[in-house]
């Protein structure tokens, strides 16, 4: 199975940010997604095995427990084949971070507004 294929569904991009935080029991992720998707357990561990299956997590077993892991072998793929896209995001993301940090100085010097969003005279006497 392809990775967007596996990435593509909503419940196991789901499950694997829950996982993003750390290794977690299979019934803990069962109750969260079941809780969230209105789906069974069932389709939670059909769900858990394309991921493993896939690559994208790793199952440790401890007894009658399964606990589940994110391997980043395959999503470091993804993120490869996402480096030939960067460049349409990036200087958006950029200008975002500029934008933002003129709003923050502009907040701690007390100013009501950035300069560039101030109006003239004019202006003001156009919009009265």
């Amino acid at each position: 199975m392809h990775a967007f294929d596996v990435l593509g569904d909503p419940v196991r991009r789901r499950i694997l940010e829950l996982l993003a935080s750390g290794e977690q029991a299979s019934g803990a992720l069962a109750a969260v997604v079941q809780e969230e998707f209105g789906i069974s357990q069932p389709a939670v561990s059909q769900h858990l095995r394309v991921l493993r299956d896939s690559g994208f997590a790793r199952v440790r077993a401890e007894g009658a427990r399964r606990f589940y892991a994110v391997d980043p072998t395959p999503l470091r793929e993804v993120d490869v084949w996402f480096d030939q896209f960067r460049r349409f995001w990036d200087q958006h993301l950029d200008a975002l971070d500029t934008e933002l940090r003129r709003g923050v100085r502009a907040r701690d010097h007390g100013d009501q507004a950035s300069p560039s969003r101030q109006g003239t005279a004019a202006d003001t006497e156009e919009c009265a």
